[in-house]
């Protein structure tokens, strides 16, 4: 676990070695081994030097994920004890102290990716020695799962290189390659691999003793002092960018802030213990659970294919076809070949399908200039873009994915011409957003390998990719579109069929929602400001005009003609008419809709109140927020119901990363969880009996209600 040896110059080598795992974590074996080795090479007047390094490719890859969500769901559940376990004795925070005060020179020699906890090592080094190799992360990213450092990060990156640019990289989370971190001073030296272990002895031996700048006598925290105009100025504006960054949402954000403010102002062990409590508290918000659980577990098992059917072997994909070179077969296209797969890119003329292979030239060119891609790279990506407008080229495909005009007719004509094509056990994909895939799958000759591969739009930006199965797909054309969702280096979840699938039907009770406020009177205004203020990254009205009116009006009257009689028209349908037909403001892409959109940007149209009378403008604001959100979890947990999504945390990682659920609340289901079902009911027959049968709980929600029954089980249970 943790390898303790002493060469022939004296120097003790602590090296991470965790058995049975890909990467070194800190969790309470490993920490106690590495505070015995620590205490054995401080106490050993033999050792005149000191080398944490790594046995495994990477360095250390942070603390045991695990472990924390097991502290968050109660493990330890006194403030004094947690305490005792990071500051006293044997903790985590003591050695380091012990590590760093010892007067012997210790340095860290990272081999490889050095995160979290494991970067917080090496800042209580004396010394930092990390390989040139730009693959390799180095930084404190607690923030992106709503914690901060807990082993003395805040403390000690502050007080090397300044509080200001400190907190950029604590509240951002943001990874460094070692050659930016050495330029900001986290790092000391950069050298080749073979040369590691031998840079390190070598600073040993030139610096016999060695301490902290901030154990010295006359150290202050570089850069801007705290009490100084500019400083104080700095903060507080600081402080104002986060709260509106965040609404408020995200306490880590202000709790690093505050790391810094009350800690770096005092002792650095008194910093320490500042950054402990803030932690502890962190640890007992719900958002710290539910962001571990839904952002690393969650996440971890998607990327993984945790949802891939078993016995079926693994397919790696030389050629992919796209239907449509508009925006999304595009963007398609582009995450393809960057993917190294060759793409038949087909339109209706070469010329169209040209401008599709444009877009990839113009996100490569980006790429390029922001030093992302080399210009080999970039042509290679383009030259794996093959436009046309000949469905023959399409010979050889292992999948084609039609991203045409949501319309029955077109898609059912493209998927007949492709598949007279392409091989007899290529799969058939269709980048629909809400027609169900069993009327699509109609229109194929070979219903088992026809599959919804439903991408987000701009697709180089969006990892998430909802995979739909029809009902007469099989096993093996989901795992080989898994295994291809992988290759491309996307999010997959898993839905069954329905009409709007997961991600879209959920989605759309968020701007429905803000059609019936629109219509009962509520202040537009006041319906932006509440949606935003839940977290969600786009107020609705504005999220209706970057969708288009116009579409949002096609896509109800398509599902009015499905529907037929069981259509019930809502108020989004009025809406959507009104602004198109009667007002002719479909949205942005007009520079027109809710917003008036200019070279000044964008506003609120001042004749909205004139077409929209308010009448409603004193309800409680929490309650209005309580709608937005809860509308979305009710209709989820329907999915789950209906067995339209099987898996809970797929519900949270599609709600996150495909239309922007707020990430502090872990996603719908976790929200339940959160509030608990019993309490989450009761507040939502409030809300039926107010707003309307919309907000009635299903039956699973009332079973759950009576139960206790959680959709995600608590790790300490």
């Amino acid at each position: 676990m943790i390898e303790y040896s002493i060469d022939g110059d004296s120097i003790a080598t602590i090296a991470w070695n965790l058995p049975n795992k890909g990467t070194n974590v800190l969790n309470k074996e490993s920490m106690a081994a590495f505070c015995s080795a620590v205490n054995k090479a401080v106490a050993d007047p033999a050792v005149s030097g000191i080398i944490i390094a790594s046995h495994k490719r990477d360095f250390i890859a942070g603390a045991d994920l695990a472990m924390l969500q097991r502290f968050a769901d109660g493990e330890i559940d006194d403030a004094e004890r947690f305490y005792a376990f990071s500051l006293a004795g044997d903790g985590m925070n003591a050695t380091l102290r012990r590590l760093e005060t010892c007067g012997k020179p210790v340095v860290a020699a990272i081999n490889g990716t050095a995160l979290g906890g494991g970067f917080e090592i090496c800042l209580a080094c004396h010394h930092r020695v990390v390989v040139d190799d730009p693959a390799i992360q180095l930084g404190l990213p607690e923030a992106t799962l709503g914690l901060l450092p807990a082993t003395g990060g805040t403390q000690r990156l502050g007080r090397l290189i300044g509080w200001q640019p400190a907190a950029d990289l604590l509240l951002t989370g943001r990874r460094l390659a070692p050659a930016d971190a050495a330029k900001i001073g986290i790092v000391d030296d950069v050298v080749p691999t073979d040369d590691l272990l031998a840079a390190a002895r070598r600073w040993i031996a030139a610096s016999p003793q060695a301490s902290q700048p901030w154990d010295r006598k006359g150290y202050r925290v570089p850069g801007e002092d705290f009490y100084s105009p500019t400083g104080q100025a700095a903060m507080t504006a600081l402080i104002t960018r986060v709260h509106v960054a965040t609404q408020g949402l995200q306490p880590a954000q202000i709790a690093i802030l505050r790391c810094l403010h009350d800690g770096l102002r005092t002792s650095i062990d008194t910093g320490l213990r500042v950054e402990c409590r803030e932690f502890y508290a962190l640890l007992k918000c719900p958002e710290a659970g539910n962001m571990i659980r839904s952002l690393f577990f969650n996440m971890q098992k998607a990327r993984k294919l945790g949802g891939r059917p078993e016995g079926v072997a693994r397919k790696r994909f030389a050629k992919v076809g796209v239907l449509g070179a508009g925006m999304m077969g595009a963007g398609i296209a582009c995450a393809t070949a960057h993917a190294g797969i060759d793409v038949i890119l087909l339109d209706r003329t070469p010329e169209i399908a040209a401008r599709g292979k444009a877009y990839s030239e113009g996100v490569a060119a980006k790429a390029v200039a922001k030093g992302a891609m080399g210009e080999d790279d970039a042509t290679a990506l383009l030259g794996r873009i093959h436009p046309t407008s000949d469905y023959a080229d399409l010979a050889g495909c292992d999948l084609v994915i039609e991203a045409v005009f949501e319309d029955r007719a077109i898609k059912a004509d493209v998927t007949a011409k492709a598949e007279a094509i392409i091989p007899a056990d290529a799969i058939f994909g269709t980048n629909t957003s809400t027609l169900p895939i069993g009327g699509l799958a109609e229109a194929s000759i070979r219903p088992a390998q026809f599959i919804g591969i439903h991408f987000f739009s701009p697709v180089d930006r969006m990892d998430l990719v909802e995979i739909i199965c029809g009902a007469g797909t099989d096993a093996q054309t989901l795992a080989h579109t898994l295994d291809y969702v992988q290759q491309i280096g996307k999010i997959p979840i898993v839905v069954n069929d329905h009409r709007g699938f997961y991600t879209s039907r959920v989605f759309g009770t968020y701007t429905r929602e803000a059609a019936a406020m629109l219509e009962e009177g509520l202040p537009p205004a006041l319906i932006e400001n509440l949606g935003r203020a839940t977290g969600m990254p786009v107020p609705p009205l504005a999220l209706l005009d970057e969708i288009s009116l116009d579409l949002v009006l096609h896509v109800r009257r398509q599902t009015a003609t499905d529907l037929g009689a069981d259509f019930e028209p809502e108020p989004i349908d009025r809406l959507s008419a009104k602004m198109v037909e009667g007002l002719d403001r479909p949205g942005r892409k007009a520079g027109r809709g809710f917003y008036d959109y200019g070279e000044g940007g964008k506003r609120l149209w001042d004749a909205l109140p004139a077409h929209f009378p308010v009448a409603n403008s004193d309800l409680d604001h929490d309650t209005i927020k309580r709608r937005f959100l809860y509308i979305q979890a009710l209709e989820t947990a329907r999915c789950v119901e209906e067995g339209v999504i099987s898996d809970a945390g797929d519900a949270d990682i599609g709600a996150i990363l495909g239309w922007g659920f707020p990430a502090h609340l872990g996603g719908p289901l976790a929200l339940i969880d959160t509030v608990g079902a019993a309490r989450f009911v009761a507040e939502c027959d409030d809300l039926a009996e107010s707003c309307g049968p919309r907000f009635e709980p299903s039956t699973l929600l009332r079973r759950m209600a009576e139960s206790g029954k959680l959709f995600h089980a608590r790790t300490s249970q």
